[in-house]
């Protein structure tokens, strides 16, 4: 299974080229159109996104399956979500305390592919402030030992493994092979 990741594409539009992919991914920060374009230029019938700490708090559009703590099953292959990223300001859309991040993933269903917005903590960071991980999804990898950890939020492009957890941080778009 092929899957076109994006994440933080801050753009009115598309402008990232057309393939094939059989699953779009967004790990949020990138407007319902810009999905939705990305999904016809890659010939996704499959949409699955979660919000980023960008995002407007309206319900995602059909297609689109909204992720956040939420399970999905495509050929096989089980998806689950988490919206946004830590509250670091005292007002926003999908704002999160690390506690509340720690209680909600802490009875979540183990998944093969976990799509977040923000990065487990101690990953990926960026010590601003703004941009470091949440506890919760560390633990819950910890725990639940997904394959595949997909983020966006810290605007990088990297991978890294934690046992037999592959997470990747996404900036723009990515392919990747399942």
């Amino acid at each position: 299974m092929k899957l076109l990741v994006i994440a933080d594409i801050h753009e009115p539009l598309w402008r990232h080229g057309e393939g094939r992919a059989d699953v779009l991914v967004c790990c949020g920060d990138v407007s319902d159109q810009v999905i939705l374009t990305a999904a016809t230029a890659f010939g996704c019938l499959t949409i699955l996104a979660v919000k980023g700490n960008h995002d407007t708090n309206a319900p995602f559009p059909d297609p689109i399956v909204d992720l956040h703590l939420q399970t999905y099953e495509h050929e096989g292959i089980r998806f689950g979500g988490l919206n946004g990223a830590w509250k670091y300001k005292p007002r926003g859309h999908f704002l999160y305390e690390q506690a509340e991040v720690e209680a909600f993933l802490s009875v979540f269903p183990a998944v093969d592919v976990f799509v977040s917005h923000n990065s487990p903590r101690g990953i990926h960071d960026h010590e601003d402030e703004v941009h470091f991980g949440f506890e919760g999804l560390r633990a819950y990898i910890d725990r639940c030992k997904p394959k595949l950890v997909l983020h966006g939020h810290q605007h990088i492009r990297r991978e890294t493994t934690i046992d037999q957890t592959q997470v990747i941080g996404v900036f723009g778009q990515t392919i990747i092979e399942l």
